[in-house]
């Protein structure tokens, strides 16, 4: 599977770990920035990029950072077609009720929220967790109908 990557300076140490990870999973990743640290970049020239990947290519997935992932997921919603999700250290239920419920396929992260280990952990459980579809795929399509 594909998965896209993208940050501003508030995620890019855990970006770069993230992705590390993921390559050691044999996980495809594709890093759409930040590449070096700029405290006066702005998240949306990243973000769009990667919201962009994962629309044009359902088969593939996203995966955001930022301080709180808030402005980051914002910024995904706005890309058709694009149901991201937010997490910054809640109950791992939320993780799994976003893909079973939402079909989330990008998941932004609060980096200043989250231990190194614990986001492991989190998009583990979120790249495992399948789609329940049925009942709540006609939801998905209302909203990609916008």
């Amino acid at each position: 599977m594909k998965i896209h990557l993208a940050t501003d300076h508030a995620g890019l140490e855990l970006k770069e770990k993230v992705k590390l990870y993921l390559s050691d999973l044999n996980y495809e990743v594709i890093d759409h920035g930040a590449y070096e640290y700029d405290a006066l970049d702005d998240y949306p020239d990243f973000i769009f990029p990667c919201a962009n990947a994962v629309s044009n290519d359902p088969e593939s997935k996203g995966i955001i950072l930022g301080g709180s992932g808030q402005g980051e997921a914002m910024a995904a919603n706005r890309v058709k077609g694009v149901r991201a999700a937010v997490f910054y250290n809640g109950p791992d239920e939320i993780i799994k009720l976003s893909r079973q419920h939402n079909n989330a396929n990008i998941l932004s992260l609060g980096a200043r929220f989250m231990s190194k280990k614990k986001m492991y952990k989190i998009i583990e459980l979120w790249l495992s967790t399948d789609f329940e579809s049925g009942r709540h795929q006609r939801r998905i399509e209302k909203l990609d109908e916008n």
